[in-house]
């Protein structure tokens, strides 16, 4: 059975949280305090693995209403199913007329029961028109019989027969009618017996199904109870945990082994049990081993490699090891992170507590699911993940989609719970001061509730916008438009621009190109910075090579365009013809400039440069981007004014460079940032 939507009432926060639809995993996004919690365990106690019972009305029932008004019947939860195939065919063994139902509901109030409904469950009705054809048939056959019947047998058939008649066309009152005639039926074979007769065998095969549709309606009201107790006996339990448990470093055999045989293990011997179960190990047979160190070693071991191995492909923050360590009766839990200059093992117990919460969840989740009581349960996490690192966070969220087969409803505010490639599983929780508790099935709600969600969304837009396997990273805007307009134009025209393999992020200025170049190299991809030839660029230089972020000969300076005579200093700009430039400058001016005279210093060398002192003299402020945009309307209407075969010379010149860089980097593996020794 597949929980599809559910609705929660009269429960705490909640007067109406309105009809929530449920699918393979569920994502309820709200703030702190909109009623997140009281969803999941008004949820839980449809069906808690703890067993169900009666909800206290003075804990439970909304505080602002009277107590009065709360009685068993009040309702707190409803709820839809969905069945299988199999599980229809099931149902239908112990209830025929449940034969085509799809979907169940189930719900409960205070009180200590559920209330069991099947949707579109035909009603309990005998076809009025199937009864007659079947009937005239058979009076047809006894009107035969008689003819070859003699007293004193002659009587009793026909009396029988005007029983079966009577009885058969009264169907006011079905149960009545299933009743009479069975009976009727059973007396006519009877009589047809007494007389020595019998029907011809289709006449047998149409009483036949006028007796097994008397059944069913007798049966009916036994069978629709039969297929309530079935729901119920095959609804999954629900499991829902806000706190989770910490497994312990340090455990002590011997004593464990003693508790288990007494039936009196603690909650850290069951979480214990756990980790056995997981690992692949049997505490008791360890301990008998104890005087087989070798066999006993080899089983921790690869006990150690089973562990380890899956919390290397679920956590990716590092790549840490797992090694259970027996000395006599003791075994610790010790992890160490064998990429660190000093592989040092750390008992369970003393490492983060992000860590010791992911490290138990798995364990939990893994043996719980794995033919225990969490196989088949509905799992309701309250905020999961809340002390893990956003990129941990990230982690579990891809846990859940692939390691699982359980439904799962999970609470969370963080964006990085937010799962972004599946929107439509987002439900969001508002709370208002008459309202209460409500939930919408499609985003909305008050920035605070929809934040989590922009974030994330925002997070996953820049991530799809600017980064691929390949990044340029240049400084500005105003660098990536000129370079991209110019790179396709001549690819256009058959000569080299920069490959289509190349993602180009512009940084914000030389100052951030930093920054740009530690997230890209974080996620292990290819970068090439471009930077332009002047003091804060060659600063910027330094402090990547120093930092180890790109190797040196990752960085391209925009004088490298340059043939002959290079420049001292350069930016894109003055790639193009610095009187173009000016032009460019003039006329998206105009307006500022009108009356006014811009003189350039020649004695400058970058040709912004000249441009920005020459209007902050006559008190007008320069921004590239205007000048930038003229630039590019005129590369659309008419490129060759734009690019001087001097200027295209050029530009190729510099993207043959940038794509050779990224081919050697392809050449030894790609991916690599830092230097390598050759």
């Amino acid at each position: 059975m597949q929980l599809k939507s559910f609705r929660a009432r009269n429960f705490r926060s909640i007067n109406d949280s309105g009809e929530i639809q449920v699918s393979r995993m569920t994502s309820l996004l709200g703030r702190n305090e909109s009623g997140k919690s009281n969803l999941l365990k008004a949820l839980h106690s449809l069906n808690p693995v703890e067993g169900f019972q009666a909800l206290s009305p003075i804990k439970d029932f909304p505080r602002d209403r009277k107590l009065e008004d709360c009685t068993e019947h009040t309702p707190v939860l409803d709820s839809t199913w969905a069945l299988s195939s199999l599980e229809k065919k099931e149902l239908a063994k112990v209830f025929p007329r449940a034969a085509e139902v799809e979907i169940v509901t189930i719900r409960r109030g205070y009180g200590d029961k559920r209330y069991i409904g099947f949707e579109n469950l035909p009603s309990l009705e005998v076809e009025e028109k199937w009864i007659k054809s079947k009937l005239r048939k058979i009076l047809a056959a006894v009107e035969t019989v008689l003819e070859e019947s003699e007293d004193p047998h002659l009587t009793a058939i026909k009396t029988a027969s005007a029983d079966f008649e009577s009885c058969v066309i009264e169907t006011d009152d079905l149960k009545d009618w299933a009743n009479t005639t069975k009976k009727a039926i059973s007396d006519l074979e009877k009589a047809m017996v007494a007389a020595g007769k019998e029907f011809p065998e289709a006449i047998d095969d149409v009483l036949t199904d006028i007796q097994s549709q008397a059944e069913q309606v007798a049966g009916d009201e036994e069978a629709h109870k039969a297929g309530r107790i079935w729901v119920v006996s095959n609804m999954p339990k629900f499991i829902y945990l806000d706190e989770y448990p910490q497994l312990e470093g340090h455990q002590n055999l011997d004593e464990y082994n003693q508790r288990q045989e007494k039936n009196n293990l603690t909650d850290e011997d069951r979480y214990f049990a756990k980790l056995c179960k997981v690992a692949g190990m049997d505490p008791k047979n360890l301990q008998e081993l104890a005087q087989d160190p070798e066999t006993r070693n080899q089983l921790v071991n690869r006990a150690s490699a089973v562990v380890t191995k899956e919390i290397r492909r679920l956590w990716s923050d590092r790549s840490l090891k797992v090694r259970f360590n027996l000395d006599g009766s003791f075994m610790d839990t010790l992890i160490s992170d064998p990429t660190s200059v000093y592989d040092v093992e750390v008992n369970l117990n003393e490492r983060s507590r992000g860590f010791q919460w992911f490290f138990a969840f798995y364990i939990t989740f893994s043996a719980d699911t794995d033919g225990d009581i969490a196989e088949d349960a509905i799992l309701l996490l309250d905020e999961p993940g809340l002390y893990l690192h956003a990129k941990s966070q990230s982690d579990l969220l891809a846990h859940f989609w692939d390691d699982f087969e359980n439904q799962i409803i999970y609470s969370t505010h963080s964006p990085f719970m937010v799962p972004t490639g599946q929107l439509d599983s987002i439900r969001t929780v508002n709370i208002g001061e008459k309202a209460g508790t409500t939930v919408t099935n499609d985003p909305s709600g008050d920035s605070r509730t929809l934040f989590p969600i922009q974030a994330a969304l925002g997070y996953s837009l820049s991530q799809s916008l600017f980064v691929g396997p390949n990044n340029l990273v240049v400084e500005g805007i105003t660098d990536y438009w000129i370079l991209s307009s110019v790179s396709e134009y001549l690819v256009d025209q058959g000569k080299t621009g920069l490959s289509s393999k190349i993602t180009m992020t512009p940084a914000g200025g030389a100052q951030k190109v930093s920054y740009m170049v530690a997230l890209l190299s974080s996620e292990e991809l290819n970068v090439v910075v471009l930077l332009d030839e002047e003091k804060d660029s060659k600063t910027t230089r330094d402090d990547l090579i120093k930092s180890k972020l790109i190797n040196e000969r990752n960085i391209v300076f925009v004088t490298e365009a340059f043939s002959g005579n290079i420049p001292g200093e350069a930016d894109i700009e003055d790639l193009l013809d610095p009187k173009f430039y000016e032009e460019l400058v003039r006329e998206s001016y105009a307006k500022e400039l009108e009356g006014k005279n811009m003189a350039l210093n020649k004695n400058i060398p970058r040709i912004a440069k000249q441009v920005e002192l020459a209007l902050a003299d006559i008190g007008v402020e320069f921004h590239k981007t205007r000048p930038t945009r003229l630039l590019l309307t005129k590369m659309s209407n008419d490129a060759k004014e734009v690019l001087t075969e001097e200027t295209a010379s050029q530009f190729e010149k510099l993207f043959e460079g940038i794509n050779a860089r990224f081919q050697k980097i392809e050449e030894r593996g790609g991916t690599s940032l830092t230097p390598k020794t050759e």
